[in-house]
């Protein structure tokens, strides 16, 4: 049934050399975008910019594959460095009224969905933590904190320590509802789980593609809804609607998402990861996503036979990481052990995380179970 996504496993050398099961963390890309990276930048090396119009229509395709894998139009989308980029980008260019607030699960959130809206204090708006008993972040809990200057939610697709889905068509029917803004740090999903945004009701979502996107690091997407304005706080050339035009200096700038493009692109990054969601776009994110909805049933199967606990983890809220503690030994002393035996996990909180991508096989699986069962 999996043939032909085991089949891709071949893309991936890392897959030869460890149980990779870290894409929550960082993946090992694959050989399509180390080409397709290479092949761009040889491009300068040979051409200087001879070839520079080839290269921004490369942009524009890569555009519009990333909006179809974000659920969005290609004018609703522009490039970012990474998420914390992205996320920034929001906090610093919505029109805030001192009182405003924004609520978070601060005690779950990675940081740089925390640091980005604590920031904002110096404008008047107060973050306010909102409650996540075991975890969880629910719309319910957010309506019980809100207030009526609430004005944003900011949450992430999937809770990086633990691994449990948000229920964001809750939230986005909530905002949808009280007239909020709904805030969306989605790197822990996109290009795992299928994505449509505007559908969701979501208005900002960044990622960068490094993770489950399977692209490299210092490259990412954010979506910027068109009925959410949101003014650049970082400007120049390429921000304006006649951006060759180099003798005329006017600040006219764009009306789509391009307009966060401040200045020159990373051409090469774009390239490979544009590579990457041709992929993910070729297998299909839904098949992907069932594909490792399975391994992780299996995975979680296996652990519980081998005495290890996975009691928080119920199929209906975890995403495609899975975390489990021990029988016995510190995570943390165990994810170092496991690593130096060529299975790449993480520890998170106590607990320890693995997250396959489709390629991986059932042998993956069991050399971690193998390993920390021995180890534990």
């Amino acid at each position: 049934m999996h043939d032909d996504l085991l089949a891709r496993r071949s893309l991936f050398p890392a897959a030869d050399r460890y149980a990779y099961l870290n894409h929550a963390g960082l993946c090992p890309v694959p050989t399509t975008v180390v080409e397709a990276m290479h092949a761009a930048i040889r491009s300068q090396c040979d051409d200087g910019l001879v070839h520079i119009e080839r290269w921004e229509e490369g942009v524009e395709r890569v555009r519009s594959r990333s909006a179809e894998l974000v659920g969005c139009s290609s004018s609703e989308l522009t490039f970012v460095r990474n998420t914390s980029h992205g996320l920034s980008l929001v906090a610093a260019g919505v029109d805030w009224r001192p009182g405003d607030v924004v609520l978070c699960a601060t005690t779950e959130e990675y940081p740089s969905n925390v640091y980005p809206w604590m920031r904002l204090a110096s404008r008047g708006v107060e973050l306010r933590t909102v409650p996540a008993p075991g975890g969880r972040v629910t719309a319910d809990a957010f309506a019980a904190a809100a207030c009526a200057r609430t004005r944003m939610i900011v949450v992430s697709t999937v809770q990086y320590a633990t691994g449990l889905r948000t229920d964001l068509a809750a939230l986005g029917q909530l905002c949808r509802d009280r007239g909020w803004l709904l805030s969306v740090d989605g790197i822990q999903s996109l290009g795992l789980i299928p994505c449509d945004a505007k559908s969701l009701g979501v208005h900002f979502l960044s990622a960068d593609a490094h993770k489950w996107m399977l692209g490299p690091a210092g490259i990412g997407v954010m979506y910027v809804s068109e009925d959410a304005p949101l003014d650049p706080v970082l400007v120049g050339w390429r921000s304006t609607k006649d951006a060759l035009n180099f003798d005329r200096v006017e600040l006219d700038l764009r009306e789509d998402a391009a307009r966060f493009e401040e200045g020159s692109l990373c051409y090469a990054a774009i390239a490979g990861m544009g590579a990457a969601i041709d992929l993910l776009l070729d297998v299909g994110v839904a098949r992907i996503w069932e594909r490792v909805q399975g391994l992780n049933d299996v995975l979680a199967d296996r652990l519980r036979s081998a005495g290890h606990d996975v009691s928080e983890q119920a199929p209906a809220t975890r995403s495609g990481a899975l975390t489990f503690v021990p029988r016995a030994g510190d995570p943390a002393e165990l994810a170092t052990r496991l690593g130096e035996q060529g299975v790449i996990v993480s520890a998170r909180r106590g607990r320890l995380r693995a997250s396959p991508h489709f390629y991986n096989a059932e042998d993956d699986l069991q050399r971690l179970v193998d390993a920390v069962s021995t180890q534990a």
